[in-house]
Parts: structure tokens; C-alpha cells; sequence
């Protein structure tokens, strides 16, 4: 019986090849995108969920109310670590972990740069980081120890043994290496290539036991007898008792599990994260593959006129209705499978060019049973699905109505097949307005105003030599007319390295906790960066030797302030005081998306980590560059040179929201096909059923316009209810999603409009062909007695 059924589906595919090529088209575009997006999906969940103890693992979170709102944030003090140990017998290990550096590493004449860290001995006893050599209990013992990964180990020492190696890190220390661990996997947060015992931190002064200092993360491992909910009561008032600043504050224990998942909290609740872009996509793949499976069903009733005597024929001579069910599924099941072919070859096709889009790279674990187990059950659902409908509706012919011809509703107002369609137009027209309004908020952001010149703007990376041969390196980048001006800074300008809410100012609340950013400077900032001056002048300490204490205030911070006449006044910070000389414009530092917050310049009595060059535009680009490169490598011969183009840097900050376009224009475009391909179906099937009349029209007098117009009307109408439907839906998912951003664009009606006379463009021209084809028939074959 089934050997009958896969005969008569395989003849009936061979024999309607175009409908069958339609059909498999549509489901293998629903099936890849499936599956791409479910690859992408299993990536993320697997996310950190490969260490053993991950059950017992908690990073340290703090919380704090600041005017009424709850702050949560996972940064913590050096300090906090062992007093944790120190008081929960609870507490089975305790590791801090100083966020990735890059150090320069050498050895005879080689140099390698790499990313790494600083951690506790007790790091690879909670995480699941396998050693391939070395012994986990002892290769931190020596403060000068070095743990590195085969890729860090293949680069440094090429074949021979790196075990026992010695190399200098930063041409300051000698390091041994003590082990060598597996290669990181692609689904963990971190990003090391080396490890480095807490104890050479300690040693060379940068330990502190300073409560207000968060710049470190700190993970725990429980015990397997201990009760999280309980222990999670026990530990909260552990950060106040020590930190005397902030008695209110709250400590709390976080699942690592979750952590790259669920990574915003909001009043102290958490609300999601990247949680919630898989959940968006994930529903996605969903209506895509649903729509598919639509595209299916309108294409297979779309021939019911050609499978009703079949049927008829069928029940005659004894067939059940069971039967015919079964057969029709089969059909479906087999195209499906074909469709999956298909799929999977699109699939390891695109895989690369998706996984740059998505900056993952996926793979696909081909002798992964689960894999080849999923792909079956998404096949056979595929199939079910998408023939359910045909099957039955198929299958409830009745022989008498098929042999008098009164089977078919040409003129039914409402059908299954309208339905469909407004339903596959209508996820189309949301799918087309999300795409519109995602881009020009991107377009919107990226014109806004930045405060700053990025143009001909770089940074560079304070290290090795060049602190103490900066002034030579400024002299020569200025003197040779290479650079128009030369600052140092804490921090590139794109990002906020440092904020406190500690500052002190004359009139300030005792209650007030309001953020402020500290950006240190040297000499020309305004001019190096293109600030705007609003008031006072920049910084100089040649002609002002106090400057070394002076400070700019950004807009926000005057008004955060209450300064009426700022320069002169006196601000307070790391127990230095800070006279104001100047006030800039506001200038975007963090998000484009948010609004600007404040932000103080100090002067050069404190750190810096960067050197910002605004080159000369007079000269060439890649001239300027090869010349302070030379600079460079004569005062710091020992580390290469490395820049940022700061206009560069800025436009990594859209990432995010540029690959959400990307991927809602992919998602549109493909649903629009497959849209089409269905109401392509849906006109073939209402063209032949009203062919007779076409022809008597013809006969009559009608145009080809005409009837071409008559045709379509309905198409569209069913396309105008979808708009009708996406607006709304649309209208209210795109207000949710700028909610999160301070800085947004106005949803204006136009963005509707261009959607919907997009929508019926489209449609237009799928079914004008249909029509037009119609329109034209020989009204002698159509009308012809059969």
C-alpha cells in the first residue's frame, strides 16, 4: 500500500513539474531558513552550559537604589573574593577574574600579542577548561606562572614543547610556562589566550582592598549540599557590612548559565537580553516555515479541479476516505523530503556567508544523531502540516458533486485560501514596515550630532616605551607636520572607561547617586578631539602649570551641577580638587541611542592609557600613518604598532542594530517570495475556474485590461485586509522596540504607506501575469464543449 501511494505521489510530481518545482521551491526557502535560524538558536542555549559544575556556578552581583530606581551591575571589588570565602562555609571555591588584557609576549626575537587575563589558582578548578598538559592543582604555585592554550602555545613556540618555556610579558617579567589547556569553544563569554596567578597582580602593587573600586568580576562555586534560595538571603547584606560608603547596598549571587542570556535587569528585576532576540527570531523561523507550509496548501487546492475526478474516481470504485488522507499526506511528506535536499544543500551553502552576518560561526555536526534525529521530525512536521489541509480538503469530494460539477465556491466571500493569503501578506507587510522603521532609526543615529571631529581621527594604545617617550613622539608628530594635534587619555573618545558617583560639588545632595563620567586628558583636548567650546578655554600646561588639576564639564554635568557661572568653581574627585577652566558642548561618548550623561575632563594629575593624533588633512592618509608608525617603532621598538580609526570604532557601535536590519530584510525578502509563489497558485486557480466566463467576456467585448483589472481587484483587496491587520500589529510592536532607546525616531505615517503601496505593487505584478495570461486565451478553447 505505501509502495502504491510513494508510485502514484512520484507520478504525480513528474507529471505537474512546474507546481512541483513551486512547491519544493517554497518549502526548501521556509526549511533553510528554519534551519539556519535554529543553528544560530542551539548555538547561543548551549552558551556556557559545557562546564561540569555549571549547576553550582554564580558570578556576584550588586544592587543599589539610587533615586528610588534599583541599580544592578556584576562588576565587583578586588577585595570582595576573599571575604566571601572567608564567611559562607557554603562557599566550596571563590575566583576573581580581571577582564581580558592585552600584553606583549617575547622570546629571543619574537613578539606575539595576545588576549588574556589574570585569575585565581581556583579558576580552572570551577570552570570545565581542560588542561592538555599540567596539573591543575599546582601550575599557579610560582607567581611568575603562565597558563596558555595550544593556539597561544602553536603561534609562540611553533612545534616544540611549550611546557617549561620561558618568555617575558610586557619586556618587563619572565614567565614559565606550567600548563597548556584545550583551545577555548566558541560558546563561552570568555576570551583568553593565557592565564596569569592572581598572586603577580598582588606583587606588583595593583591589588587594593579599596570597596568602591568595582573593576573585577567574581564568580563562586557552592557546595553540592547547598540551597541557593537560601544562601541567596544569607549573602545579602555581605557587601555592606565592609563597604561603609554604601550601607544600603545589596549583594546577590547570579546563575553563570544565564548570564549570556539574560544580561539586562531593569529596577533590579531581570527582563531578558539576547533571550529575547532568539525568542524574536526563533518565532521567525516559525512563521516562515508556517507560511511555507501556506504557500503548500494554497498550490495543492489551487489543482483541486484536476485531483477531483481522481478523487471521485477513487471513491467509486471503493476508496475510503482514510485512504485518500493518507495518500494526499504522502505526497506532502515526499515533497518535503525533496524540499529538505534542497534545504540542506542552501544551507551549507549560505553557512558562511550567515555566520558573518551574525559574527558566530556555526557549524553543522553532521554525525550528530540529534541533528539528523531534528531534521527528520522537522521534515515529517513539515510534511503533515503543509498537506493536512489539501488532504482534507481533498478527500471530502463527494463523487455526485464532482461528476455535476458543483464541488467548487468560485464566488465564496470568505475561503481557506483568502484566509492564507492575508495571512501570508500580512506577516509580509509587518515583516516590510519592521525593516523600514529598523533602518532609519540606524540612518536616524548615525546622523546625529556627535560633538566631536572623527574625521582623520585616530587612537593608540599607551604601552611598552612610550609613556616615557611620549614627548619626544609628540614633538616629531607635530614639528613634522604629520599631525595637526596630539593628546593623551584615559580612554579612547568612544567609551567611558571610568564614572563615580562620588564627585563632590558645592550644593550637592547627600541623597544624590547620579553617574558621572571622568574622561583625563592632557594638553589640546578640544582641540585634538574638535570639541565645541561653550565657555572658558582647553587645556594648557605650558602657559597654565595648573591645569595638571583644571577640568572641562560637558553640558549635562554643568546641569547636573547647578552651575550658573561654572569656570572658577571647584568640583571634588579621588580627593583631589578640580578647578573648571572650560565647558564643551555635549558629545556622544557611550550608545548613540541614549542620551548623553555627564561628564567631567580632568587634567593631566592622573592616568592615562591613550594617545589621540589628529592627523594633518593636507597630507595622505596612508602617508601620515607609515610616518608615525616610524615614530613609533623608533621610541617603542619592541611592540608593534596598532591603531584605531576612531570614525571606524564609532560605527562598530551599530553592529547590533545593522545586523537585526540585515537579517529583517533577509526574513522580508524571502517571505515575500514565498508569499508570491502562493498567490501565484491562488491566481492560476481562480483564473482556470473562471476561464468559461473570461471567454464570454472576450466574446462580449471586454479588454484584456479590463478583464485584467477584474482579476486582480480581488487579489488585492485580500492584500488591502492585510495592511489593515500588519498596521496596528506592526504600530504596536516597532513603539515597543524604540522604547529602549532614548534617542528614537517618531513612527510616521509614510513608513505605513510606502509598506502597503509596496505590498500591493507586489502582489500586482504576481497575480498581472496570471490575469494578463487569462485575458489573452482563445475565449474558442475556453468555451469549446467538452
Amino acid at each position: 500500500m505505501v509502495k502504491n501511494y510513494l508510485k502514484i505521489a512520484w507520478r504525480n510530481l513528474i507529471r505537474n513539474k512546474s507546481f512541483s518545482l513551486l512547491n519544493i521551491l517554497g518549502l526548501s526557502i521556509g526549511l533553510a531558513v528554519t534551519a539556519l535560524i535554529l543553528l544560530w538558536v542551539s548555538f547561543e542555549l548551549g552558551f556556557n552550559q559545557f562546564h561540569e559544575k555549571k549547576d553550582r556556578i554564580y558570578q556576584v552581583y550588586n544592587k543599589y537604589t539610587v533615586d528610588g530606581e534599583i541599580w544592578t551591575w556584576n562588576s565587583t571589588p578586588k577585595i570582595m573574593a576573599s571575604t566571601i570565602k572567608k564567611d559562607y562555609p557554603e562557599v566550596e571555591e571563590v575566583s576573581r577574574y580581571f577582564y581580558e588584557n592585552v600584553f606583549l609576549f617575547s622570546q629571543g626575537d619574537k613578539n606575539i600579542k595576545s588576549n588574556g587575563t589574570i585569575v585565581d589558582p581556583s579558576f580552572l578548578k570551577i570552570f570545565s577548561f581542560p588542561l592538555v598538559e599540567g596539573n591543575v592543582e599546582t601550575i599557579f604555585e610560582d607567581v611568575n606562572s603562565l597558563v596558555v592554550t595550544e593556539t597561544f602555545a602553536k603561534k609562540m613556540f611553533g612545534d616544540a614543547p611549550a611546557v617549561g618555556q620561558i618568555v617575558k610579558v610586557d619586556n618587563t617579567d619572565n614567565f614559565k610556562v606550567t600548563g597548556i589547556l584545550k583551545d577555548l569553544p566558541g560558546n563561552t563569554e570568555f576570551n583568553f589566550e593565557y592565564l596569569i596567578p592572581w598572586s603577580y597582580l598582588k606583587q606588583k602593587g595593583y591589588d587594593d582592598e579599596h570597596w568602591g573600586n568595582n573593576s573585577i568580576a567574581t564568580y563562586v562555586l557552592l557546595k553540592e549540599s547547598t540551597d541557593y534560595q537560601t544562601f541567596s538571603e544569607k549573602i545579602k547584606p555581605h557587601r555592606k557590612a565592609y563597604d561603609k560608603g554604601t550601607p544600603d547596598m545589596v549583594t546577590f549571587l547570579y546563575p553563570y548559565t544565564r548570564s549570556h542570556l539574560y544580561s539586562e535587569f531593569e529596577n533590579g528585576v531581570e527582563i531578558g537580553g539576547l533571550i529575547d532576540i532568539i525568542r524574536l527570531f526563533g518565532v521567525i523561523a516559525i512563521i516562515v516555515l508556517i507560511i511555507a507550509c501556506i504557500n503548500f496548501m494554497n498550490l495543492s487546492t489551487a489543482r483541486s479541479e484536476k485531483r477531483a475526478k481522481e478523487v471521485g474516481v477513487r471513491k467509486v470504485v471503493g476508496a475510503r476516505k482514510k485512504a485518500l488522507v493518507w495518500q494526499f499526506l504522502g505526497e506532502s511528506v515526499l515533497i518535503s523530503f525533496l524540499a529538505a535536499i534542497v534545504a540542506l544543500i542552501v544551507v551549507v551553502l549560505a553557512l558562511p556567508s550567515f555566520s558573518e552576518l551574525i559574527t558566530t560561526e556555526l557549524t553543522i555536526d553532521w554525525k550528530n544523531p540529534w541533528f539528523w534525529g531534528i531534521t527528520l521530525g522537522i521534515i515529517l512536521f513539515t510534511g503533515f502540516l503543509a498537506g493536512s489541509y489539501p488532504a482534507l480538503y481533498l478527500s471530502a469530494f463527494k463523487p455526485s458533486a464532482v461528476l455535476k460539477g458543483t464541488f467548487k465556491k468560485i464566488n465564496a466571500l470568505v475561503t481557506p485560501r483568502k484566509v492564507l493569503v492575508v495571512i501570508q501578506f500580512s506577516v509580509a507587510i509587518t515583516l516590510i514596515i519592521a525593516t523600514i522603521v529598523v533602518k532609519k532609526q540606524i540612518n536616524n543615529v548615525q546622523n546625529r550630532k556627535l560633538g566631536y571631529s572623527k574625521d582623520y581621527l585616530v587612537y593608540v594604545q599607551m604601552e611598552g616605551d612610550v609613556e616615557k617617550n611620549y614627548a619626544s613622539i609628540r614633538s616629531e608628530l607635530l614639528e613634522g607636520s604629520i599631525a595637526a594635534s596630539v593628546s593623551k587619555t584615559s580612554s579612547p573618545i568612544t567609551e567611558s572607561w571610568s564614572n563615580s558617583w562620588h564627585f563632590e560639588w558645592k550644593g550637592k545632595s547627600q541623597e544624590d547617586k547620579t553617574l558621572v563620567h571622568r574622561l583625563i586628558a592632557d594638553d589640546a583636548i578640544i582641540k585634538t578631539l574638535g570639541l565645541r567650546l561653550l565657555e572658558g578655554r582647553d587645556f594648557n600646561l605650558k602657559k597654565y602649570p595648573t591645569d595638571s588639576t583644571a577640568a572641562i564639564l560637558n553640558q549635562s554635568a554643568v546641569k547636573l551641577m547647578g552651575f550658573k557661572s561654572p569656570l572658577g568653581q571647584t568640583i571634588r574627585d579621588n580627593g583631589i580638587d578640580w578647578h573648571i577652566v572650560g565647558v564643551v558642548e555635549d558629545f556622544v561618548f557611550n550608545s548613540p541611542f541614549q542620551k548623553i550623561e555627564p561628564m567631567v575632563i580632568e587634567g593631566a594629575k592622573a592616568w592615562f592609557n591613550m594617545i589621540h593624533i589628529k592627523y594633518n588633512p593636507q597630507n595622505r592618509l596612508a602617508d601620515n600613518l607609515a610616518a608615525t608608525e616610524a615614530i613609533f617603532n623608533k621610541y617603542n621598538p619592541n611592540y608593534p604598532f596598532n591603531y584605531e580609526f576612531v570614525d571606524e570604532d564609532y560605527a562598530k557601535k551599530f553592529a547590533d542594530e545593522q545586523r537585526i536590519e540585515k537579517l529583517a530584510s533577509l526574513f522580508t525578502i524571502l517571505t515575500i517570495l514565498i508569499s508570491c509563489l502562493g498567490l501565484f497558485g491562488l491566481a492560476s486557480y481562480m483564473a482556470q475556474n473562471r476561464i468559461k466566463e473570461i471567454g464570454v467576456r472576450k466574446v462580449l467585448g471586454a479588454s484584456v485590461s479590463g478583464i485584467t483589472a477584474l482579476l486582480s481587484k480581488d487579489f488585492l483587496k485580500l492584500v488591502g485586509i492585510a495592511l489593515l491587520i500588519s498596521i496596528p500589529i506592526s504600530w504596536y510592536a516597532m513603539n515597543q522596540w524604540l522604547r529602549e532607546y532614548a534617542y528614537k525616531i517618531e513612527l510616521s505615517w509614510w513608513i505605513f504607506a510606502i509598506a502597503g503601496l509596496l505590498a500591493l505593487g507586489i502582489a500586482f505584478v504576481t497575480v498581472s501575469y496570471q490575469a494578463i495570461k487569462a485575458a489573452k486565451s482563445n475565449p474558442v478553447k475556453s468555451l469549446r464543449t467538452e
